[in-house]
């Protein structure tokens, strides 16, 4: 979404609240830099937003103007939690915000690790059937998938923690 600003005024908006304040004057569909001059607005041009943990945010934070003197968007890194009290006086604090979060990342991502699991398990069930022989080389592959959960990066695993296929 396109912002533009009055410098003037610092007044930051959209091109259609731009457009809703000029409901008068008759806009092209796509600004050109003398619709721009025309309104005395300048484009604030996008910026990349910094990266942050599982336990942050980044919010926006106006503007700013970068090296060559553009209006670019400015970004602020904050903590995603805080001590909160309820209506009835109870207190949480950070801490416990952030370990119920960790906690529900922690599970999503065992829940997706089993459910990985269980679909190469399931991809191997016919070596298991009645009629054919299992060799050694799956049943140990096939109990390596089950022992999976108590590999040391569970449940944050990567491909190479994974066993091989035979």
């Amino acid at each position: 979404m396109s912002k533009y600003i009055k410098p003037s005024t610092g007044e930051v908006k959209t091109q259609g609240e731009w457009r809703s304040l000029n409901k008068n004057v008759s806009l092209p569909r796509t600004w050109t830099a003398a619709t721009l001059e025309a309104l005395s607005l300048e484009p604030v041009l996008e910026a990349p937003k910094p990266d942050c943990t599982e336990l942050q945010q980044v919010v926006g934070n106006g503007t700013t103007t970068d090296a060559n003197g553009n209006t670019v968007e400015a970004w602020s890194v904050v903590d995603k939690f805080a001590d909160t009290t309820d209506e009835d006086g109870v207190t949480t604090t950070k801490a416990e915000h952030e370990a119920a979060h960790t906690a529900s990342l922690t599970a999503a991502a065992a829940a997706s690790a089993r459910t990985t699991r269980d679909a190469k398990l399931a991809e191997t069930d016919w070596t298991g059937m009645s009629d054919v022989t299992m060799a050694s080389d799956m049943t140990t592959y096939r109990q390596a998938l089950r022992d999976i959960t108590s590999h040391a990066n569970f449940p944050n695993l990567e491909d190479a923690d994974w066993p091989e296929a035979p």
